[in-house]
């Protein structure tokens, strides 16, 4: 797959999610049918959150020599960034318009530009072209998770 190909998948990732939750009601998106696992809210949330994450950690990559990328607790921000009281169509705006600045961004770069780095704290040296299909990734790993809560309550 090439950069544009791989741009316009890291576009589609928040309405794939919102296909993903068509149908369910406040009691489904809130409910936690898979001990241990999080409610259809907080993961929407949790995406939300780490969609400014990854946006920084992309520029500084871009306009930085090597930065520094710090790595986040996602139980932590889920425990205190207040995921029940959420408003998700709040959180798809968000998501949305990172991604599309984002992208404006990385369409102006040449292939060489995606090979540029950063030391991550936990994962060490990532460059442009694997954060990008971390963060463009991370909504179909969800969604595979938001599917198995739709099995579990039968919606």
């Amino acid at each position: 797959m090439n950069i544009s190909q791989r741009i316009d998948k890291y576009l589609a990732g928040p309405e794939a999610l919102r296909r993903a939750i068509e149908g369910m009601s406040a009691a489904d998106l809130d409910a936690a049918p898979i001990p241990g696992k999080w409610s259809t809210r907080q993961v929407i949330c949790h995406i939300s959150d780490f969609e400014p994450v990854y946006a920084d950690r992309m520029k500084r990559v871009i306009a930085e020599e090597n930065p520094p990328l710090l790595g986040g607790d996602p139980d932590l921000f889920a425990a205190r960034l207040a995921y029940e009281q959420r408003d998700l169509e709040e959180e798809f705006e968000l998501m949305t318009a990172v991604r599309k600045h984002v992208a404006r961004i990385l369409k102006t770069l040449s292939p060489e530009q995606f090979e540029r780095t950063g030391q991550h704290s936990r994962d060490g040296e990532l460059s442009l072209a694997t954060l990008l299909d971390r963060i463009t990734n991370h909504i179909p790993h969800h969604i595979q998770t938001i599917q198995e809560k739709r099995d579990a309550l039968q919606v």
